[in-house]
């Protein structure tokens, strides 16, 4: 009987390696031999399911965008059992994006290397700001949800508020991903609930 391949688990296979070596060498470092040589296979398994660098980056950039993704629905499924706030959904996914501890620091890297390569490559900047896109539409309609249980202000714009949100996070994981201080990132992790707070002032009604 033919053995059955898993494609998508041996692509996986490649973005994880691909994503070490980002985070302990950086994307300079990422070659097709030594990609091969970190996932522990051949680099014509390498070349099979990625022709040039810039794919393996796509794909691996993809691969953590939907992990954060998957983090961020788990918070709002949490939220909805736990019948919390929105404003408290809204400050701990955005944290998410924020390269506060190992993991989100390595993801943030992944991002940071992506980005670099949007100026030079179409396909990365479409992707790039798609990812943007989707982010601020999750915002907003946050904002548009907070505005119907009582959160936010009748008056206040989802779509400015969303924007706001998404660049004080780029901002703030941009100064962090230079210094990554624990001081710097309590402080961050504040600016961002303080803010959100002012967004969402209101009390929620949506459990009453």
């Amino acid at each position: 009987m033919p053995k059955v391949v898993d494609h998508q688990a041996r692509r996986l296979q490649v973005a994880d390696a691909v994503q070490q070596l980002i985070t302990e060498q950086g994307l300079d470092r990422v070659t097709v031999a030594r990609t091969a040589a970190e996932a522990g296979v051949s680099v014509g398994h390498v070349q099979h399911y990625f022709s040039t660098k810039d794919e393996m980056l796509l794909f691996t950039h993809e691969r953590v965008v939907q992990k954060t993704l998957e983090r961020v629905s788990a918070l709002e499924d949490r939220s909805r059992i736990e019948r919390s706030p929105i404003r408290e959904v809204v400050v701990d996914s955005l944290a998410e994006w924020l390269p506060v501890d190992p993991p989100r620091r390595s993801a943030y890297r992944v991002a940071v290397a992506f980005v670099g390569r949007t100026v030079d490559n179409p396909r990365l900047a479409l992707a790039h700001a798609e990812t943007g896109r989707l982010i601020r539409s999750m915002l907003a309609r946050a904002v548009h949800n907070g505005k119907e249980c009582g959160e936010v202000q009748g008056g206040s714009d989802p779509d400015l508020a969303a924007l706001e949100l998404h660049s004080l996070v780029e901002g703030l994981a941009l100064q962090l991903g230079s210094d990554p201080d624990r001081a710097a990132s309590r402080t961050a992790l504040n600016l961002v609930s303080a803010r959100v707070r002012e967004v969402f002032p209101g009390r929620c009604r949506q459990y009453e």
